[in-house]
């Protein structure tokens, strides 16, 4: 039994990096140009910033667990095919 991973297109994999990096630019230029004093400046740059490392985080911490949950799940079948073969050949002694 093999599981269909979805594998993403160069393309895809070029345009999700390049909206990455005008978003990045946008709220690096839109946090320097406010008027607001240095800690309020210095505050929204952090609270940006971990916003995105939570983000990856997160993001990593679904993918893994989904496929741990599909590695579960193979071997579960593999446990009930071979205890489905177990039982045919055993009806036919």
């Amino acid at each position: 039994m093999q599981d269909f991973a979805p594998k993403h297109s160069q393309a895809w994999t070029l345009f999700t990096m390049a909206s990455f990096a005008v978003a990045a630019t946008m709220t690096t230029i839109g946090i320097y140009s406010m008027e607001a004093s240095f800690a309020a400046k210095g505050f929204y740059a952090m609270a940006a910033v971990m916003l995105v490392h939570t983000t990856v985080a997160l993001t990593k911490t679904l993918r893994d667990r989904e496929e741990a949950l599909k590695f579960h799940n193979r071997i579960e079948n593999a446990r009930t095919e071979k205890l489905l073969m177990d039982v045919g050949t055993s009806g036919k002694s």
